[in-house]
């Protein structure tokens, strides 16, 4: 049987996650991981990056914890940048940054994940003077996924046919291998909100949300100065330029344009998003504000209430969306979810509803030939999502869709 090999193009926080999630997962046999440059002063240097993380801590202590079991790692070829650890080869492309330029197809590699965050745009053609993700196709590989939501410049967003933008546990299943050949993985926060908006959509319907907002209360990631900045020419957000490690930084999320091509239901309401950027190194926080045109029981009370959120959440957890979604009756803070594989995690104890009443027009209520004063009752509630913006909610991710593209695409062509 022939050995199937993943393609990983750039080594940054996700890259190097990505290969530590699927050297557990044991799918692929090996990993062929283009880096475009040297690293360090020798091929030990690379190594020591892959193996300690500051985050996650040391690769066989993640893997295997405190039992005493290490990691075998090998240096195969010095010179061609070949290394095994445990059972697996891996080889490292120094030379091309471009994608067009790596040469896939000289080591059998057919499915790639882009990790680098440059190459957004579906509609850019393989020739793009300084890349696209469309390169990849052109230098071997049968598919790609990004790992980030796609970016089309100047216009909006509509992507052409051969791409499509997916979650796990979401919509995952409507990839199509005859079709598909571009694959944005969508975002970490895109992917929590996802999660926490289905069961609500499922249960209650998107025709009774009258309003939705999220903030994402956001770690720190590598797009951030460490310390204060010159801001670059043209530059027009100045926090962005401000120290990571000292401030909490206001920005925006293209989360909820994201969600709108996972759940397509959501472009009926107006869905706002914003990003917190607090100095933390990982596990991000989903606040969710939503609206709803709700009813009253015989007893005056509101049917939607924190209860009734809460079981909803519960019953999705246990079913459709089980191992994606936990619900948590505990009292989490960040530190507590750090590597935790679940897509979002509701912090039900936190969940809060409040019901007020919405006097109606009277000519209105004339229109609909009534008469007195009606009143509409609206709730408003709040839910938090905690979610591993790095391995365990986003990296988990990406990882089973890699699986899942490769698993129809192999039945496929079959």
């Amino acid at each position: 049987m022939q050995k199937k090999y993943l393609g990983i193009n750039g080594l940054g926080r996700i890259g190097k996650l990505v290969l530590w999630h699927q050297m557990i997962e044991n799918y692929f046999d090996g990993f062929v991981i283009s880096i475009g440059r040297q690293v360090g002063t020798s091929i030990h240097d690379l190594i020591d990056f892959i193996v300690n993380d500051s985050t996650y801590g040391a690769l066989e202590r993640f893997m295997y914890g405190y039992s005493g079991k290490t990691i075998e790692i090998e240096i195969v070829d010095e010179k061609a940048y070949e290394i095994r650890i445990n059972q697996y080869p891996i080889k490292f492309l120094t030379q091309s940054r471009n994608p067009k330029d790596i040469g896939w197809d000289k080591y059998g590699v057919e499915i790639v994940v882009d990790c680098t965050g440059v190459f957004l745009d579906p509609e850019e053609d393989a020739e793009t003077p300084k890349g696209s993700i469309r390169g990849h196709l052109t230098a071997g590989a049968k598919k790609v996924v990004v790992s980030a939501p796609f970016k089309i410049k100047g216009k909006e967003l509509v992507l052409p046919n051969d791409a499509t933008m997916l979650v796990y546990g979401i919509n995952h299943d409507q990839f199509d291998p005859e079709k598909h050949d571009v694959v944005s993985a969508a975002s970490c926060t895109t992917t929590a909100l996802s999660h926490m908006m289905k069961p609500l959509i499922d249960k209650i319907g998107i025709s009774r949300i009258l309003t939705a907002s999220m903030s994402t209360i956001h770690a720190a990631t590598n797009n951030q100065n460490l310390l204060d900045a010159m801001p670059s020419n043209g530059a027009k957000d100045l926090r962005k330029n401000r120290s990571a490690l000292n401030n909490i930084i206001l920005t925006s999320t293209g989360a909820a344009k994201a969600l709108e091509f996972i759940l397509p239901e959501i472009k009926t309401i107006g869905f706002m998003a914003d990003s917190v950027r607090i100095p933390t190194s990982t596990v991000s926080l989903v606040t969710l504000n939503l609206t709803f045109r709700t009813k009253l029981e015989d007893s005056g009370e509101p049917t939607i209430n924190e209860a009734y959120i809460n079981n909803i959440y519960k019953q999705a957890a246990q079913n459709g969306q089980k191992g994606y979604l936990v619900f948590s009756d505990k009292q989490n803070v960040s530190a507590d979810l750090r590597g935790f594989k679940a897509s979002a995690i509701i912090e039900g104890v936190e969940t809060a509803t409040e019901t007020g009443y919405l006097p109606l027009p009277s000519q209105w209520i004339h229109n609909m030939g009534a008469q007195g004063e009606l009143q509409l009752p609206v709730t408003h509630a709040k839910i938090f999502g905690w979610y591993d913006n790095e391995f365990g909610s986003y990296v988990n991710s990406l990882s089973n869709i890699l699986i899942h593209i490769d698993k129809t695409s192999t039945q496929s062509s079959k």
